[in-house]
């Protein structure tokens, strides 16, 4: 029987299904918008002010980047203003999508008014925001936690309208049988028909942001220094790709991107290289969609190892999944792939996350040239040992290392980065 067993493949399945959707600007401010327009939508009137907590890694991820369709503005305050004026709750991740200048107008006026307060909620999970509209004697709550659109509790006048203490079913993923051989027996193996909608709907969107952020000049034009600094070889064509997404991305830019494990930047960082090297290699459509059903589910099985927001910058994940579908695509076997994932994973798992913000782009450009080195290792059949730092036995007991280093042992390091950001901590 195959690896990837029919209960196997159909979670890998729902993972694409669930993980792989549009979001239109960074998803930490996005996820106040939501919570914000829900709020709104549950108190049944336009608010006469609002109350936003959050935790303190959406404080990390929303300060430094620009909310889209905001005229240029940035904050948790922007993005509740932006979310009650104007947001539409039933777009979820999108929810900004339809912003007008009116729309941009009055959440100036909101914010202007001192319409938001904001409050770091302590003790809560890496991912949690509450909003509280009020108007009157009445008070609507909407609590997002866990995931970006997670709405676990919904309060209206001390009534709870709706309570969820877990994750629903289809989002509780059984992570029992995921392995990097058996993602690549799936790949390799697995009728297209379902996925490839997903999967164009990925190449279409992340390339035209890739596009606009090669094109203007968005945020540190990252993208299109390492062009001008280092030519169109294919290895800076990967790197550069990838990084002008996250220049328009983290400017603000108001094109949708299809995420991964929660993140526009990781949904980049894994696509657009393996869209780079498939158009380079000249390799047929299905080949490219089984590379990017690598590069997808090995980032997600990666990413649940560490947890939605950490000090661990989820860019190194999700380059080793564009590393090992660059291998894949290079005709490496299940062996060569293994070695690319190690050797990414021995060389940048140390690059931290300090919020969302311009310089994203970068340290996504870093941990791809990290995985493109590992890459080309392997391809010599060279991989760092066991016993060298957290290189272990077996590829999959190094991913591991890795996740509990970026879930466990990064924990007070994400607290000290939070406290330098907000200037608790003066260096």
């Amino acid at each position: 029987m195959s690896i990837a067993t029919v209960p196997l493949a159909e979670n890998f399945l729902a993972a694409l299904r669930r993980e792989l959707v549009p979001a239109l600007g960074c998803t930490e401010p996005i996820a106040i918008a939501y919570a914000a327009a829900k709020a709104r939508e549950v108190l049944g009137a336009f608010p006469e002010g609002m109350t936003v907590y959050c935790s303190g890694n959406i404080v990390k991820n929303v300060k430094g980047v620009v909310v889209p369709n905001s005229g240029g503005l940035r904050g948790i305050d922007v993005a509740a203003a932006l979310g009650v004026a104007g947001g539409r709750a039933e777009r979820q991740l999108e929810v900004l999508g339809e912003i007008t200048d009116a729309d941009i107008s009055r959440a100036k006026e909101l914010l202007d008014s001192g319409f938001v307060t904001c409050h770091l909620q302590e003790g809560a999970a890496n991912l949690y925001v509450r909003a509280e509209a009020r108007r009157g004697e009445h008070c609507a709550q909407v609590t997002v936690r866990d995931h970006h659109t997670h709405i676990v509790q919904i309060v209206k006048d001390g009534q709870v309208l709706q309570q969820e203490d877990r994750l629903s079913q289809e989002e509780d993923t059984g992570w029992e049988g995921w392995s990097v051989s058996a993602i690549l027996d799936f790949a390799r193996t697995t009728g297209l028909a379902e996925v490839a909608p997903l999967l164009d709907r990925q190449i279409r969107y992340n390339t035209a942001i890739s596009e606009e952020g090669l094109n203007k000049p968005y945020g540190a034009q990252v993208g299109r220094t390492l062009l001008a600094a280092y030519g169109d070889g294919i290895r800076t064509r990967a790197k550069a790709r990838a990084a002008a997404g996250s220049d328009a991305r983290m400017g603000g830019c108001a094109l949708p991107v299809v995420i991964n494990s929660g993140s526009g930047n990781q949904g980049m960082a894994l696509s657009l290289p393996v869209i780079e090297y498939a158009r380079e290699l000249k390799v047929p459509e299905e080949k490219l969609y089984r590379a990017l059903l690598i590069s997808n589910l090995f980032s997600i099985y990666a990413k649940h190892y560490i947890g939605s927001l950490s000090a661990f910058c989820g860019a190194v994940t999700a380059a080793c999944g564009s590393g090992a579908a660059i291998t894949y695509l290079c005709g490496g076997d299940d062996q060569a792939v293994a070695r690319t994932i190690t050797n990414t994973l021995a060389t940048t798992s140390g690059i931290v996350c300090d919020g969302a913000k311009a310089s994203c782009a970068a340290k996504i450009a870093a941990a791809l040239d990290a995985a493109i080195l590992g890459h080309e290792l392997s391809l010599q059949g060279l991989a760092f040992q066991p016993g060298e730092g957290i290189v272990q036995q077996e590829v999959e007991a190094t991913v591991r290392a890795t996740g509990h280093i970026g879930r466990v042992g990064m924990r007070e390091t994400d607290l000290e980065i939070l406290r330098v950001m907000l200037g608790v901590v003066r260096p």
